[in-house]
């Protein structure tokens, strides 16, 4: 028995049918991705299933008891007064009984009648299984990098996505629905809720324009193409090449269709002797066939993006030396070198709140930095993503706010005029019409775009650009990144992006500092692990260790040394486990969250077990050399 089952569902905004009688079904534990271009429905579709709005037509069915979640694109939180409450008013009652258990805890100075309150709540968490939900509310909090006593008022969109995610998440719903869950997670987070979703027991219905998100997690992919749902089994990979074949086959069908339509027209039309012998058969099917063509939803064209690179800048782009940054007491970069040559692209990595775009407006001298110097080359024209969400005007249309209320740009020395631009960007002349407000959050990105595009530039400037976007949109967009002359600073957390676009990274990692490697994102991770590699080296190994102590113990050691090498693989062993423990607290994603002295004794503390075991490592050796 399914857990979902979508019945010829449809639904129309104005003349434009986004659903037309889809069909869906959802068993338990499966994983599915739901796929389609920005505008299609995908988003709509969700809130259908949630509930959230009503179908023109059609049944949505989901099993008896069957608990549902939803992460929606915006979500609203503003019945909240802090990202607790958010989240644990996701469980219900027994949610909101936490919430004000941990708001009163937090209380130094309850009076009375709070502590009695206190005390009923503890005994009402007790009966109801209570304090493990709690757990949960605290480890997803945690997971996230979310200050559970920070308040909602004043949390960006980004933030509030995220609190949106942590509350669907604590529910353990047996059906999770999670349009885009990895916009505005970093790297690690979004690496945990991989590993959380693939342990996951109930069904997921997943949109993401995260390729190997979407790949690691997708049991099933659904494809809703112009208005229906087709299902492809297998991963995202496995689609791909069914899809192209299906494409190829539609095609061929279609054209043999046209082909024989042309010929009807034409038979229709001769003149009174044709008439006179005309089929009445003949006549039906050919009305018919009109109006199967006039019914059929045509494949919309590929976006055409392309960027005017304008005049060539100097071979050194940027040069930073010796860059120190920080807020307060909290140090952003520390004695940070490089140098950006024409032509390369850079993508920065590191978790969010790490400093990637201070570092971005360092070097494009927004702000000054503390110590140091950043130079810029010569004949530099600079293009920055980021700043055009703070220009967006969602009471402009499309067309007014790209073009500045022109009826026409300027590209690469042509002229166009803005609808047909904007075609190439798939933004049909109504859509173009439309004001910004009315956009989806896919289309909200493409439009900025397509006005960082108008503007002629060699160093191209992104913080983000991935968000929202479709995976056909992603995959034009590097090729155009690939195929750009000039020079590239990129910030994102989609892996496959960075992979295929980027030619260096500079990661933020925590203690070690802000470093920088050549290659993607997988060039990086495979630094990681050999650095790994070659300190796990260096360790003695235990059962090494274990086989060869008989042996040690017969020579002519000191009885005290004999001692010594005894003890030692055990002191290894302690020092070792306490090694990894604080490189785990250290490298978690709020630690520099902590206060400054937290964080030095910390680090401070880590120094010194370093040293213990290089001595212990260091003596071991030269205890086994006196033993041979």
């Amino acid at each position: 028995m399914p857990l979902l089952r979508v019945t010829n569902l449809s639904i129309a905004f104005g003349s434009h049918a986004l659903l037309d009688g889809a069909e869906l079904q959802i068993k338990r534990g499966e994983r599915v991705g739901l796929i389609g271009r920005n505008g299609e429905g995908k988003s709509t579709l969700m809130k259908l299933i949630a509930g959230d709005i009503q179908p023109d037509n059609g049944e949505i069915w989901l099993k008896p008891g069957s608990k549902l979640a939803m992460l929606e694109q915006v979500p609203d939180l503003t019945d909240f007064a802090t990202i607790y409450d958010a989240v644990a008013d996701g469980l219900g009652e027994i949610g909101r009984w936490i919430a004000e258990y941990h708001s009163l805890s937090m209380d130094a100075n309850l009076g009375q009648r709070n502590l009695e309150r206190l005390g009923h709540l503890q005994d009402l968490l007790e009966s109801k299984d209570g304090w493990e939900l709690g757990r949960e509310v605290e480890t997803v909090l945690s997971r996230l990098q979310l200050p559970p006593d920070k308040p909602i008022v004043g949390l960006s969109g980004g933030w509030q996505r995220r609190v949106a995610l942590a509350r669907a998440l604590v529910v353990g719903p047996d059906l999770l629905l999670l349009d885009e869950p990895t916009n505005h997670l970093d790297l690690e987070a979004i690496l945990w809720l991989e590993g959380h979703l693939l342990e996951y027991p109930g069904a997921l219905l997943i949109v993401t324009h995260d390729r190997i998100f979407l790949q690691r997690l997708a049991t099933r992919i659904v494809d809703l193409d112009r208005g229906h749902l087709v299902s492809w089994p297998g991963d995202y990979p496995n689609f791909l090449k069914l899809k192209a074949a299906a494409l190829k086959e539609e095609m061929r069908r279609d054209a043999e269709f046209d082909k024989k339509l042309a010929k009807e027209e034409v038979w229709i039309r001769q003149g009174i002797k044709a008439r006179r012998t005309r089929n009445e058969g003949r006549v039906r099917a050919l009305k018919k066939l009109r109006i199967e063509r006039s019914e059929r939803r045509n494949l919309k064209g590929g976006a055409r993006l392309r960027l005017d690179v304008g005049e060539g800048s100097g071979k050194r782009v940027i040069e930073a030396k010796d860059v120190s940054f920080g807020y307060g007491e909290t140090t952003v970069l520390e004695h940070f070198s490089t140098t950006i040559l024409r032509g390369d692209r850079v993508g920065l990595i590191g978790p969010n709140g790490a400093g990637k775009t201070t570092l971005l407006k360092l070097l494009l001298k927004h702000i000054e930095p503390d110590i140091g110097t950043i130079q810029h080359g010569t004949r530099l024209e600079i293009a920055y993503f980021d700043q055009m969400r703070e220009e967006l005007d969602p009471d402009k249309t499309v067309s007014d706010w790209v073009a500045d209320g022109s009826d026409f740009v300027d590209i690469k020395g042509r002229r166009l005029h803005i609808l047909s631009y904007l075609n190439d960007f798939l933004f049909s002349p109504e859509r173009a019409r439309s004001p910004i407000k009315s956009l989806s959050g896919g289309e909200q990105n493409r439009i900025m775009l397509a006005k960082l595009f108008i503007r002629p530039a060699n160093l191209l400037v992104m913080d983000e650009p991935t968000n929202d976007l479709d995976i056909e949109t992603l995959e034009l967009l590097e090729g155009l990144l690939l195929d750009y002359d000039g020079s590239l600073l990129l910030v994102s957390h989609d892996r496959e992006f960075l992979e295929n676009v980027v030619t260096s990274t500079i990661v933020f990692e925590g203690p070690l500092g802000v470093n920088e490697y050549v290659g993607g994102y997988s060039d990086w991770v495979l630094h990681r692990q050999f650095a790994a590699d070659i300190i796990s080296s260096t360790k003695p190994e235990k059962q090494k260790i274990e086989k060869k102590l008989p042996e040690r113990t017969k020579t002519k050691l000191s009885y005290k040394e004999v001692r010594e090498l005894e003890t030692l693989p055990a002191e290894i062993e302690k020092l070792e486990a306490k090694q990894t423990e604080l490189n785990q607290l250290i490298a978690s994603a709020d630690f520099y969250q902590n206060e400054k002295q937290i964080i030095t004794n910390t680090l401070d503390e880590l120094k010194l077990v370093d040293q213990k075991l290089e001595k212990s490592y260091s003596r071991w050796d030269e205890l086994e050399a006196l033993a041979s």
